[in-house]
């Protein structure tokens, strides 16, 4: 799941969306883990991985889909 850090008072916190609490069963005042990570940032990735011909690549990705 993603999630946005928001700051509560002198800390942060991550809001846990509904859907996932009733998928997990959570309640409220329960430990549950977390585990923290920087998501990447896709537009800084634009134009570091070239591509000539994408649709080739794309073509090639699909082989065996069938």
């Amino acid at each position: 799941m993603n999630a946005k850090l928001k700051r509560w008072g002198n800390s942060y916190g991550v809001v846990v969306p509904k859907e996932v609490v009733e998928k997990e069963g959570l309640r409220e005042g329960e430990v549950v883990e977390v585990i923290v990570r920087k998501a990447i940032d896709v537009k800084r990735l634009y134009g570091k991985y070239p591509f000539k011909d994408l649709q080739a690549q794309k073509e090639k990705m699909r082989e065996g889909w069938e």
